[in-house]
Order: C-alpha cells, then structure tokens, then sequence
C-alpha cells in the first residue's frame, strides 16, 4: 500500500498543502506561513473563506454553524473545541458565526442553531441540528465521517 497524498487548507493562512497522509500526526507545517497546517481548536470561518476550506481539503470538514446570542450554541461550543483537539489528524473542525456570515449560512439554508454539518471534498455527507453531549457527539462523528 502506498501513502497517498492529502491536500489540507493551512488553519493559519489558508494555503493549501499537500504531504502524505502518514505525516498528519507528525504536526506538519504550512510551506507558505511556516505555523502548523492543523489545528487543535477549531477554525473560525467567514463568508471569504468558507468555500476554500470544505473543497480544497483532502480531510473531511466538521463545521458548527452558531451564533453568539444562542444559549445552546455556548453550551456546545466546549464540546466541539475539545473533540477538535483529539481528531485533528482525521478531520478539519470549522465554526461558522451565522450572524456575520450570513451569505454562507443563508446558502445551506440554516434555519436553526446551532447546526452541523460535514463535508468531504465539498459534497454535504451529514447534518444535524441540536447541541450534543460530548459522547453523541463522537458517536455521530463516527458514523458519518468518511474513511480518510
């Protein structure tokens, strides 16, 4: 078998990268900014960036679409940090502030908050509306995440 190699929008700079799937874990850094290409925290997208990041990722993209008024939303948002720390290597987390990005959050017809969704090479593969606990939270990951 050989090792394939991943595309992953830098979290930093937005560039785009390309090394073997086995380096993921060997915290690889971005070749145009020089900071790590993957995040252990979410990263926070806009209207600007959003598209770059769920179509040119050779990564699956987790994204929380929130709003800071949203009681629930504050309540996930720990959930989806924490799990973004511990699968770094095997998706991109991504948040999506619905209030200042309307354009993106009116496209995927987000009718309630917060929402998530993922995406694997630009095409939506799930959605689910509500916070979850942590272990729902994993358990739904681990169901609809693509073999990466």
């Amino acid at each position: 078998m050989t090792d394939s190699a991943i595309q992953i929008v830098c979290s930093s700079c937005n560039a785009k990268n390309r090394l073997p799937k086995s380096k993921l874990a060997d915290n690889p850094l971005c070749g145009k900014c020089g900071k790590p290409i993957l995040s252990n925290r979410p990263v926070a997208a806009t209207d600007q960036n959003f598209n770059r990041f769920i179509t040119q990722n050779g990564l699956p993209v987790v994204v929380d679409f929130w709003a800071d008024w949203c009681g629930p939303c504050k309540q996930f948002a720990p959930t989806f940090e924490q799990v973004a720390g511990e699968m770094s290597t095997q998706a991109c987390f991504v948040k999506l502030d619905t209030e200042h990005n309307q354009r993106t959050a009116g496209g995927y017809q987000i009718r309630s908050i917060p929402t998530l969704m993922i995406f694997h090479h630009g095409k939506e593969i799930a959605r689910l509306s509500g916070a979850l606990p942590a272990a729902q939270f994993k358990q739904w990951l681990g169901q609809n995440l693509p073999a990466a």
